[in-house]
């Protein structure tokens, strides 16, 4: 186990020099390469005056390059702010100014969005681009050679970074993550069963707080990191076989586009190194699960429930993913959970109320002046972000949906995800979302929204007959369109708002 405090990439470097710390398509970084790569961006950065607990923002597809950034800024002291690389420049301009950023390192790939707001960000003191050139940014190569291969002196206390909320349910905001202390870090690697010799599959973008905590979890283990700029089901499966890769974060979606593969391919795919594939940013329909463990095998899967503003709550074993239908498992290392209804007061188990989490790993507040987390009277640390769930008889927790996605339809709540999996189960339906929207006898009305997988046609009267013995009536839609896409976030998040529109 390596010590988070001096960087894994010096403490591997000294005794693995020649390792591979990153690969990326037929190139490799060893550790001494990183260690190197990393002291002279963080001494380039300290030179440019880049303080510890200033704010710097960070932009681009994952690559080795953003590795580097993510381990110098660590380094430096830097409060990292990860930037999506396809925001519009309206939204971009949000994190840059909502930030207090005073230096952006950007992919070329994204660049221009940050070159052309550069005149209006009185606080962005440098711009900084790597992978090409960007009229308007310095070369991020002139900042490296400002720097020294003895790096900085990385003060106490650093690693911490800010995330901005995905905007499911509003304008996005800043988190700042607590850095992880060794002892909740020892408790999730023995949870997910993390050994020292990972090789960890970077699925989702390294700026969402889920696939950016798994791999730097598995990098401070002294483990290998594989990465892609982009996410392709079947190019996947041929980088575990190939880098035998140990380990992986995903979301629902990357696994429905995972065993939606042709038959001809997954025979020929060889998983069998895989001990631990982490499921999370959304619900995970039970049905997903059955197709996983019958066509990618049993003994890997591990679902989890968190949030950028709570970390990791709970965790949900291999050997309870058909056990426990609907359940995203158990806490782990101490935290605590309550489910409290509107009085205040906590539930019996297998009622509904809204879930209330203790942890070391929450956040203390939003960045700025917006709202705070919800949190209990009378004090203890309960905090919440709006999630409404159940505890079992076993202590298992089932998410029911947000405390804002519950649709009031004739005074009786009905919870989407709820519907969600139940149309999942269709052998027709690739995607699902429902809503509630306007209704004049009933308040709101269930309303789905439903992609086909390729080939398929869907009919919402087959869909309702489909539906019929599985929901009570009340719970059914009651209006329907067919699209050939949801609005997702990268990280696979359901963006509801955008279906709700101006309905």
């Amino acid at each position: 186990m390596l010590d988070a405090a001096l960087g894994p990439q010096a403490l591997r470097a000294a005794t693995d020099a020649s390792g591979v710390a990153v690969s990326e398509g037929d190139g490799a970084l060893t550790w001494a390469g990183l260690d190197d790569r990393v002291a002279r961006l963080a001494s380039g950065l300290a030179a440019l005056g880049v303080k510890p607990g200033e704010r710097v923002v960070w932009s681009g597809p994952n690559s080795t390059d953003v590795v580097v950034v993510i381990h110098a800024l660590r380094a430096v002291g830097a409060v990292a702010v990860p930037m999506p690389h396809r925001l519009t420049a309206g939204e971009a301009r949000h994190v840059l100014e909502d930030s207090g950023a005073v230096v952006a390192v950007v992919d070329a790939a994204c660049g221009a969005t940050v070159a052309g707001l550069l005149p209006s960000l009185r606080r962005l003191r440098h711009a900084l681009v790597f992978g090409g050139t960007v009229a308007g940014l310095r070369s991020w190569e002139e900042v490296v050679a400002l720097g020294t291969p003895s790096g900085v002196a990385t003060p106490a206390g650093a690693g911490r970074t800010m995330f901005y909320t995905s905007g499911t349910s509003g304008r996005p905001k800043g988190a700042v993550r607590p850095r992880t202390e060794p002892a909740p870090r020892q408790a999730m690697l023995a949870e997910l069963a993390f050994g020292d010799d990972e090789v960890h599959l970077v699925t989702g973008p390294l700026y969402h707080a889920g696939p950016h905590a798994f791999a730097l979890l598995a990098h401070l283990t002294g483990g290998r990191l594989v990465v892609s700029r982009a996410f392709d089901p079947a190019a996947w499966v041929r980088l575990v076989a190939r880098h035998r890769v140990t380990s992986a974060f995903v979301a629902p979606v990357h696994l429905k586009r995972i065993v939606a593969l042709p038959d001809d391919l997954l025979s020929e795919a060889d998983l069998s190194c895989l001990r631990t594939v982490i499921v999370n940013a959304a619900p995970v329909p039970y049905s997903l699960k059955e197709e996983v463990v019958a066509r990618l095998g049993a003994g890997f899967l591990y679902e989890v429930y968190g949030a950028t503003e709570l970390g990791i709550v709970t965790v949900l074993r291999p050997e309870d993913q058909l056990r426990k239908p609907g359940s995203c498992g158990r806490p782990y290392g101490g935290i605590g959970i309550r489910i409290v209804g509107t009085d205040g007061a906590d539930v019996p188990a297998g009622e509904v109320g809204e879930v209330f989490v203790r942890t070391d790993q929450a956040i203390d507040g939003y960045h700025g002046a917006v709202a705070p987390m919800a949190e209990l009277a009378g004090g203890g640390g309960w905090k919440s972000v709006g999630d409404m769930g159940r505890l079992d008889a076993e202590g298992y927790l089932h998410i029911c949906d947000r405390k804002t996605d519950v649709v009031i339809t004739g005074g009786v709540n009905v919870y989407p995800a709820e519907v969600e999996a139940a149309l999942h189960a269709h052998p027709d339906v690739a995607d699902a979302a429902v809503i509630g929207v306007p209704d004049d006898a009933w308040g709101e009305r269930v309303h789905a929204v439903v992609t086909p997988r390729p080939g398929r046609v869907l009919d919402p009267a087959g869909l309702d007959a489909f539906l019929a013995p599985r929901l009570a009536p009340f719970k059914r839609p009651r209006s329907w369109e067919v699209c050939a896409a949801l609005p997702r976030t990268e990280s696979g998040k359901l963006l509801r708002r955008a279906l709700r529109g101006d309905r």
